[in-house]
């Protein structure tokens, strides 16, 4: 079953916060999306029934490796995306964040690897 823009946003949501704070919890993930707790407990009964996390009996949720590897790539497209709305479109950064948050879930591979390439060129 193919993974909802919503369901890519709390991976990503998940693995920030995990680099951030070492664990992360349902209510960890409601404060940070500003959603309710039941909100949150249903989407993760879906992303643990779809293997992209495990729950441990404390409450703490951890990524599976499909979960590692969908989180990791929509935060690349997420980083990548607001940095060259930034630079190249000067874009503020607050509207660069929100309009790749938008754009990461719908962009081809082929357009994000071009992107990509740009970004990694010098500048001249």
């Amino acid at each position: 079953m193919p993974l909802l823009e919503s369901g890519e946003n709390y991976l990503e949501t998940i693995l920030i916060l995990k680099q951030r704070n070492g664990s992360v919890r349902s209510i960890d993930i409601a404060t940070e999306m500003n959603f309710t707790k039941a909100s949150v407990s249903r989407a993760m009964s879906i992303l643990k029934r779809d293997n992209y996390i495990t729950m441990e009996a404390d409450g703490r949720i951890n990524l599976t490796e499909a979960g590692m590897r969908k989180a990791s790539s929509v935060l690349d497209r997420h980083v990548t995306l607001t940095r060259f709305i930034n630079e190249y479109l000067q874009v503020p950064v607050e509207i660069a964040e929100k309009d790749a948050c938008r754009i990461e879930h719908i962009i081809s591979p082929e357009t994000f690897n071009g992107i990509k390439n740009l970004l990694a060129e010098p500048k001249i």
